[in-house]
């Protein structure tokens, strides 16, 4: 007895409507939008010390350009004093221009606030980086992010935030 089937195997989809299907994220251009350095107390800043401290301030924006072309931005702020004096301030908006296809809805979000952001940081790095060490300053290499844990981090503030708004518009009001 034979186990053939008469049936024909369905046909496998053809490889370019497998690829036109696929979820799809480039990354079309990176640029600086906005950089600023500044070293306000100069020479005397320069001159050694006690290690500073640094206050480092990193966010994501995100902007949709047009169908499926988001630029999704890194506002980095660094803060260096020591004792109450600042020694440097770099501000810089690192931003690239990401096309996106074939995401499903639920993965937008954690698209753009992680592997966007995660593609663009080593860049913006390196231009802090830099431009510290350009300043008169030792190089500055920040230590890696996980956007994973800062997109949770976000998510679990805002969930807070709105229990804590639905619990305001819950109390009882005194008569």
């Amino acid at each position: 007895m034979s186990d053939t089937n008469d049936t024909p195997a369905p046909a496998a989809p053809a490889p370019d409507a497998q690829a036109a299907s696929a979820p799809q994220l480039r990354v079309l251009t990176q640029y600086v939008k906005d950089l600023s350095f500044e070293n306000p107390n100069a020479p005397g800043s320069l001159q050694g010390g006690a290690a500073p401290t640094i206050d480092l301030q990193i966010g994501v924006s995100i902007d949709p350009v047009q169908d499926g072309l988001w630029e999704v931005g890194l506002p980095i702020t660094i803060t260096a004093k020591r004792d109450d004096t600042v020694l440097f301030l770099v501000e810089i908006l690192y931003c690239g221009l990401f096309a996106i296809e074939n995401i499903p809805a639920e993965g937008m979000e954690p698209m753009l606030h992680i592997e966007c952001p995660r593609l663009l940081f080593p860049y913006a790095r390196r231009i802090i980086s830099n431009l510290t060490q350009d300043g008169g300053f030792p190089a500055l290499p920040l230590d890696p992010i996980d956007f994973a844990v800062v997109y949770r981090a976000r998510l679990e503030q805002l969930a807070q935030q709105q229990a804590a708004e639905k619990n305001e518009g819950a109390a009882p009001s005194k008569a």
